[in-house]
């Protein structure tokens, strides 16, 4: 069964809205980054309703703003919403002088979807003018009209389990959380192709020059193949057929455009046998499992990458958390070389809170020796750590939480 349509995109309330509303008060230009179709220009044009809005995509629009972009600024004596504004990154100098002059709060919005490219502009014109946020695609509080919980709580006050929602774990992971997904209620393998084909193909174009679009697109699949494992580069570019540097190149494409993020390790105040490599994770779980030939929730069940699969989503969801509250992830993982491993660590500075992740519905002692080892390790390691599981209900076990992968903070 393929998860029926939830709420129509444009009605959702957005977690990071109140947050632009808040920076807006403050900095000139709020710059909103995030993947394509994720909500930007929605949420953008929802909370700034009262600024103009123009498209950098039209190709009308972006000759003006190229061939003259003082010129094209001065159309706008208000508040405007730039959208996709790496198409024309040379109005982020004519920008510069105006909030510099105007010193008005809230005057330019911009968004953009190549992470790299907008950012390094805006880093280098812009510092200090602009706040820098990150949206993603729904989260699964989003999608279910719930609060947000606060990300600095993870661990400490868990509130009463939230009703099960009505649908099932494979359901939603199989679907993904792109709105146009839950908007429009296409059949998710058609609009995953389309959304791979229109934006990801094109976007790498943009980005690089790649003579062997095949090569690539083996490339992707083959990083979704490995989804939820230690990041090797050289045995990517094996696998491939390409050189390390290539391989590297484009695994920076994947995270500019928001398809893959890099989990890096924790490894600073514990012993130095520790491994050194990030994980790598797709973003959406529906793009993953679109990437992975599945054609149905129900074969999720029974693939060999079920557990990676689920650990993908339940890792997307807690960088949605602390992303949407405009928050930088305080993410990592931790493995030693003996093989103890935890699959995220939360750095709230002082401690260190682990959280493992596992697919199964039921869950024997053995799960949660990763969780005793590095509760007991002493500071600044947590005394407690989350469990969240593929299950249904929540449970104290010894020194570790467990909580449903529907509400599991």
């Amino acid at each position: 069964m393929i998860l029926a349509p939830l709420y129509y995109a444009d009605m959702l309330k957005r977690t990071l809205a109140p947050k632009l509303l808040s920076l807006s008060r403050h900095f000139p230009v709020l710059s909103i980054t995030g993947p394509r179709q994720s909500g930007k220009t929605t949420l953008a044009r929802m909370v700034f309703d009262c600024h103009e809005y123009v498209s950098l995509e039209d190709p009308n629009e972006r000759d003006a703003a190229l061939a003259d972009p003082n010129g094209y600024l001065r159309r706008f004596s208000g508040g405007v919403i730039l959208d996709e504004v790496q198409r024309a990154p040379v109005l982020l100098s004519c920008i510069q002088g105006i909030v510099d002059r105007e010193k008005k709060p809230g005057r330019f919005v911009l968004t953009g979807s190549h992470q790299f490219h907008l950012m390094e502009k805006v880093t280098q014109t812009l510092a200090g003018r602009t706040a820098l946020v990150n949206l993603y695609p729904f989260s699964l509080d989003e999608l279910l009209c719930r609060e947000s919980p606060d990300p600095w709580s993870i661990g400490k006050n868990f509130g009463p389990l939230a009703a099960a929602p009505g649908f099932s774990v494979e359901e939603i992971i199989f679907k993904g959380m792109y709105p146009p997904v839950h908007d429009r209620a296409p059949e998710p393998l058609d609009w995953y192709s389309a959304y791979y084909r229109t934006y990801i193909e094109r976007d790498v174009r943009e980005l690089v020059n790649i003579g062997n679009l095949d090569g690539f697109q083996r490339f992707v699949r083959l990083c979704a193949g490995r989804s939820g494992q230690l990041l090797n580069l050289s045995s990517l570019a094996q696998d491939a057929g390409v050189s390390h540097t290539t391989a590297r190149s484009w695994l920076s494409i994947l995270q500019a455009g928001f398809v893959v993020h890099l989990l890096p390790p924790h490894f600073t105040n514990f012993s130095k046998r520790l491994m050194k490599t990030p994980k790598l994770y797709f973003v959406d779980s529906g793009l993953l499992c679109y990437l992975l030939r599945i054609r149905s929730p129900a074969e999720i069940m029974t693939h060999a990458m079920k557990g990676a699969i689920f650990e993908t989503f339940i890792v997307s969801e807690l960088l949605k958390v602390f992303a949407h509250r405009g928050e930088t992830p305080p993410l990592h993982f931790w493995r030693d070389r003996t093989g103890h491993e935890i699959d995220v660590l939360v750095d709230f500075g002082a401690t260190l809170f682990p959280i493992e992740i596992k697919s199964s519905e039921t869950l024997d002692g053995s799960l949660f020796g990763g969780l005793k080892f590095f509760c007991n390790l002493g500071a600044p390691a947590a005394g407690e750590g989350l469990m969240v599981y593929g299950g249904g209900s929540a449970s104290q076990r010894g020194q570790a939480q467990v909580r449903p992968w529907f509400n599991f903070i």
